[in-house]
């Protein structure tokens, strides 16, 4: 007699095995659709490069003339994909005034005739770390190295080492010939910094904070010495360093209160238990402002050092990215020219023509920032996590929310004749995310949801407090589909369609048990409107890069209590960006590789910066690489361990004979029969499978005798796609016990 065994969707960890009644139990790769498990889409690179360093934002837009472009945020670079190319638009590293630092007339010297390692000396202290960028201009190399400048000119190096403020090593394209200690001449272009590759949590001891140093902390000289008393400390230039803070000079804390022309005034020397000292002329003088704990290890317990990211928007054809806790920049899409040549492309900067954003009376935008969005409607630049006072980065208040005036991203002091304002919100420790929802701003603390609605003046945008306890985990894990917005929390998944709303989760066990939440700011949120999908990639303990997947079908829940949930362990399948089809026909995302390396840009002495994919999904049916080759898509789901035994306990039942039923089956699928006699014994497979099922397979003869049996479905080779029906399978009574 014919049984017929039904699942319903998603995929069920809260329960065991054999309690997840009628429910798939695992799967990976797998989507369901009208009620029915199908092994989702494959995908191609679109480019034959792959990018250096992890992608963390993409933002697709199109500028007056209809060309299409996206914008990818890495921790390195700001890039963007035109035409089918990729090209370098990373801004070089300004001053809050908005001028590009720059040091001329630097010298390079080369290290050894055995490696490639060179030192380059600046004229001033240049304030990088190991991993910066730079670039080399007008380069003239000293006589007898063996090298030619062409090696040097206009191409793009990582910092290797940084032995002195005013020394650090690269490493160049060729070996010296000759030892040479210092000559020639070249500019050096930093890159703007942009952050680590990953999220770091407690790290104690050993982090370059001991003792008060922060790496890449902003450094400059003193231009006179100094006794152990003066309260005025002269310098060669203030520039950049806050209006009020600390300073470190050699081992003395030294608090000031005021700056001058090139000094810092109201000195208060020893501070924080340090001794005052005599310091000599040129004695490097480091901003010690933000220092945690000088002489002390930090709290490992407290520490976070997230990763770098990237806001991305665009005012009209202007492109507007925000570095994480860092500047705006802009890029005008009408007046910029795109290369390939390093140097001929215009870069995104501070003072993009017509949208200038230096620090002036009534214009520009803050220096230090969590993250910006332009407002629907209304086209104001907001700043979430930003500065009480422009251009002060030690003003920083992550909870502090400033915009310009409308139709202005540049217009921020706040008059009675525009509609420019800040506001600061009080549930949380710091803004965690934000997105538009129709005509509501969404904004997320560590702790709550506020709505920001334009209300008109005098007071701009209302802000009202929606939810508590339901706090963003990370900037990019929040998503909004039709006015309805789908975020992870720490502590699980929320909605919000007017209301908030905790999402049942029928796998929320199995994700918050192994989940690195103290790297939420890794975990990447992607919409997937073709299938109802938002999908979550995320970290788990022990990994430092996103390496598993959850997705929630918000279009099929209504069929299961739980929700219809599915999970992803793939490596092949995990991402750290993703935009849904809406400038572009299909979703693109990115996906990375630690242990691989970039192509673009090119980056002379590229060292461990990993490699970023960039794929079209929904494409074929496996993974098409950059170089052409192809990559198998394989999937499986597992259902529940059914009963054989019908309410007879004492009756062992056997499995004659089942009927595959599959509404898609292009190539072959696997199936496996798996038995056991007690829900606490391990599975395992029945005699003959697995089973091999192709398009002409109407049914499978099997020898299974048990109390409990499952069904596992899975393709292993490339060309395979599949979607499954129903179950039917023949059993009857096989003894007692």
């Amino acid at each position: 007699m014919l049984t017929e065994i039904k699942f319903a969707p998603g995929i069920d960890k809260q329960d065991t095995s054999v309690g997840a009644a009628g429910r798939w139990v695992d799967s990976d790769n797998v989507r369901f659709r009208y009620g029915l498990p199908e092994k989702i889409g494959g995908w191609q690179s679109l480019l034959n490069q792959s990018i250096v360093g992890v992608s963390r934002k993409l933002h697709s837009f199109v500028d007056l003339e209809g060309n299409r472009y996206t914008a990818i945020g890495t921790d390195k670079f700001l890039l963007l994909y035109f035409e089918g190319q990729l090209f370098d638009i990373t801004p070089f590293r300004s001053s809050n005034a908005g001028v590009q630092i720059t040091f001329t007339s630097s010298t390079l010297a080369t290290n050894s005739t055995s490696t490639k390692l060179c030192t380059i000396t600046t004229t001033s202290p240049h304030n990088l770390i190991e991993g910066d960028m730079v670039v080399l201009d007008s380069v003239t190399l000293p006589s007898g190295t063996g090298l030619n400048a062409t090696q040097f000119e206009d191409q793009l190096f990582q910092v290797l080492s940084v032995p002195t403020p005013t020394t650090f090593t690269i490493n160049s394209s060729n070996q010296a010939t000759a030892v040479i200690s210092t000559g020639g001449s070249m500019i050096v272009q930093p890159y703007e910094r942009i952050g680590p590759a990953a999220q770091s949590y407690g790290y104690g001891f050993g982090i370059g904070q001991w003792g008060g140093a922060v790496a890449g902390a902003l450094t400059n000289t003193l231009s006179s010495g100094i006794n152990d008393s003066v309260n005025i400390i002269p310098v060669t230039s203030n520039a950049d360093f806050p209006t009020v803070g600390t300073l470190a000079i050699g081992t003395e804390l030294i608090t000031y209160t005021g700056k001058g022309t090139n000094t810092f005034t109201g000195a208060s020397r020893g501070a924080l238990g340090t001794t005052p000292a005599t310091h000599s002329n040129s004695a490097v003088v480091t901003n010690a402002t933000d220092f945690t704990g000088w002489g002390e290890a930090v709290e490992a317990s407290t520490v976070t050092l997230e990763p770098g990211m990237w806001s991305l928007n665009n005012f009209g054809q202007v492109l507007v990215a925000t570095v994480f806790n860092g500047k705006t920049f802009t890029w005008n899409s009408a007046t910029a020219t795109l290369s390939t040549t390093v140097g001929a492309t215009t870069r995104s900067s501070t003072t993009t023509s017509g949208f200038k954003t230096a620090i002036a009376t009534g214009v520009g935008n803050p220096t230090s920032t969590r993250q910006t969005l332009i407002s629907p409607t209304t086209r104001h630049l907001i700043h979430f996590g930003t500065e009480e006072t422009i251009g002060t980065t030690s003003s920083q208040d992550d909870m502090f929310i400033r915009f310009s005036d409308a139709e202005s991203i540049n217009e921020y002091d706040i008059e009675a004749t525009n509609s420019a304002g800040s506001q600061r919100l009080q549930d949380g420790t710091k803004i965690m995310g934000a997105l538009t929802a129709k005509e509501n701003i969404l904004v997320w603390t560590d702790n709550a949801l506020y709505t920001m609605k334009f209300v008109g003046a005098p007071f701009t945008f209302g802000f009202e407090q929606v939810g508590t306890n339901c706090g963003l985990i990370g900037m990019n894990a929040a998503i909004e589909i039709d006015g309805v917005a789908y975020w992870m929390s720490n502590n699980g998944f929320f909605a919000f369609d007017g209301t908030v709303n905790s999402l049942p989760c029928s796998v929320e066990d199995y994700v918050y048990d192994d989940c690195a939440t103290t790297k939420g700011q890794q975990i990447n949120a992607g919409i997937n409107n073709l299938f109802t999908e938002v999908t979550w990639w995320y970290p788990t303990q022990g990994a430092d890069f996103n390496n598993r997947s959850v997705t929630y079908n918000y279009g099929e829940s209504q069929q299961v209590p739980m929700g219809n949930w599915y999970t992803g362990v793939n490596e092949n399948s995990t991402r750290t960006a993703w935009i849904d089809s809406l400038i572009y026909p299909k979703p693109y995302a990115t996906a990375f590789n630690s242990n691989q390396t970039g192509t673009f840009p090119t980056v002379i002495g590229e060292s461990g910066l990993g490699q970023s994919v960039f794929f079209e999904h929904e494409v074929g049916t496996d993974q098409i690489n950059p170089d052409g080759t192809t990559t198998t898509l394989t999937s499986f789901i597992q259902s529940f361990n059914f009963s054989l035994q019908k309410g007879q306990s004492e009756v062992f039942l056997a499995m004659r004979r089942f009927l595959p039923n599959f509404k898609v089956l292009n190539g072959n699928n696997k199936i496996t029969v798996g038995i056991t006699d007690y829900p606490a014994t391990d599975v395992s497979n029945s005699p003959l499978s697995p089973f091999t099922i192709d398009s002409t397979t109407t049914k499978i003869d099997t020898r299974a005798r048990g109390r409990y049996a499952s069904l596992k479905l899975e393709n292993i080779n490339s060309g395979e796609s599949w979607r499954f029906g129903t179950f039917q399978v023949d059993i009857q009574p096989d003894g007692q016990r």
